[in-house]
């Protein structure tokens, strides 16, 4: 039987078990799981939380994270700025990134979610509102949603991602895990 575990990814956790970058040691998945034979079915940037997935079964890993297999990923987006219905109908359609354009994506507006506090906070800006976009897509190309939100004037200042086919964070806090 192939082991799943749901992991909520903090904020400035890298999504792999070593560091191999600078000589500062940053926070590892091996800092929150202790768990032999398992890996990440997809990746989540430094900077983004959330649902990241992972198993000791190679064809399931696959199957989570090969766009191939257009499995929907849901994410919660914190961003700069009103969302339009202009901007909300382009991510709909696609957007066109320096790499190609995108499929089209679910995406609304949404009252600001009931989240855990982010450590560091995310900056406020009084002259600059903020709001929330549920943004659902099929693919997985580097900083995607980031980019997408981007091209379409709403800079993201959080990025949580919520679901990815069946599963979801539900209840899980930051740094915890719990069997799929």
């Amino acid at each position: 039987m192939p082991r799943l575990i749901l992991f909520n990814k903090p904020y400035g956790v890298l999504s792999q078990f070593t560091d191999r970058g600078t000589d500062a040691a940053r926070a590892t998945l091996s800092d929150h799981i202790a768990v032999p034979g398992v890996y990440p079915a997809g990746r989540l940037d430094r900077d983004s939380e959330g649902l990241l997935l992972l198993t000791d079964d190679g064809r399931l890993q696959a199957r989570i994270a090969d766009p191939r297999f257009k499995l929907p990923k849901t994410y919660l987006v914190q961003v700069e700025g009103a969302v339009t219905d202009d901007a909300l109908a382009a991510l709909r359609r696609g957007v066109d990134l320096k790499d190609g354009p995108t499929r089209p994506a679910e995406a609304e507006g949404i009252p600001a979610p009931a989240l855990w506090p982010r450590d560091p906070p995310v900056r406020f800006r009084k002259t600059v509102p903020d709001n929330w976009l549920s943004l659902t897509i099929r693919e997985g190309r580097n900083r995607q949603v980031r980019r997408m939100t981007a091209a379409v004037g709403l800079p993201t200042l959080r990025l949580v991602r919520w679901r990815v086919g069946e599963w979801t964070l539900d209840e899980l806090a930051p740094g915890a895990w719990r069997e799929g």
